[in-house]
């Protein structure tokens, strides 16, 4: 699948099967050999047009461009936005995963994030601006029959458990290696 082909719609039902093999296939795995639930992912790129790359993960090949006032081609979504992507992709899963380990009925979900960015530390034109986001906004939109108390429940088991989210709130640690030849 493509970054711009649709996943296939499925039922419900099918969903919550999934979900319960997936959580049931990970607790027995991880409780028979417990170093089986650190996982380690590779991406890969490649500069590709005026500042776009092709992105390599796993199977999947895409493209990251910036649009004609940050030099790029506009093929693509930027970097930023892909990251917002990321983030509102992983919400719509894990809410999902926690709705269907809490007993939480979701009839629809959807997600918006908008990301506040100053293009001075960008630039840097002034030291003083982050070049990443100032502020990010994420709103999630549920329906479905259960109480707002209920899906304020799973919306703190959410924000606990995306790995995502927490990449947005937390530092993670980076070492940068530069191979110059």
């Amino acid at each position: 699948m493509s970054l711009t082909e649709t996943a296939p719609q499925i039922s419900a039902d099918e969903r919550a099967a999934r979900l319960t093999e997936a959580g049931e296939f990970w607790s027995r795995r991880i409780e028979s050999a417990p170093s089986t639930a650190n996982l380690s992912y590779t991406v890969t790129g490649v500069g590709t047009g005026s500042v776009a790359s092709t992105i390599t993960a796993g199977t999947h090949t895409f493209t990251i461009d910036e649009p004609a006032g940050l030099a790029g081609d506009d093929v693509a979504a930027s970097p930023v936005e892909v990251a917002l992507g990321a983030l509102i992709s992983c919400q719509i899963v894990v809410y999902r995963l926690y709705a269907q380990n809490l007993g939480i009925e979701i009839d629809s979900i959807s997600a918006t994030a908008v990301g506040e960015l100053n293009v001075k530390g960008l630039f840097g034109i002034d030291d003083a601006v982050r070049p990443g986001f100032e502020k990010v906004r994420l709103t999630i939109n549920v329906t479905g029959p259960e109480s707002d108390e209920r899906y304020e429940d799973l919306r703190r088991a959410v924000d606990a458990h995306c790995p995502v989210l927490d990449l947005f709130s937390n530092a993670t640690p980076i070492d940068v290696e530069l191979i110059a030849n």
